[in-house]
């Protein structure tokens, strides 16, 4: 299954009202973002435990790492 990170800025950011973010990879969220807006650098999030599901807050975002779910050959969800 294929992660998604998910970043929801605390302020949005001007010229936009958008303040949820989903990116394939962390080093992803770096090519629209900077650490400025996330509040973190790519290095930081790197090593911060974000696989397992894990979640990192800052003062300007809230980084989520999930699992992607999408429609298979019809098999059922395992865990």
């Amino acid at each position: 299954m294929a992660k998604v990170i998910h970043v929801h800025l605390v302020r949005g950011i001007a010229g936009t009202r958008r303040k949820d973010w989903y990116f394939s990879s962390i080093s992803a969220v770096y090519t629209v973002l900077t650490a400025e807006q996330v509040g973190a650098t790519k290095s930081y999030l790197l090593h911060a435990g974000l696989s397992g599901n894990g979640t990192v807050c800052t003062k300007r975002a809230v980084i989520k790492q999930s699992t992607l779910i999408s429609g298979g050959s019809g098999g059922k969800h395992r865990e």
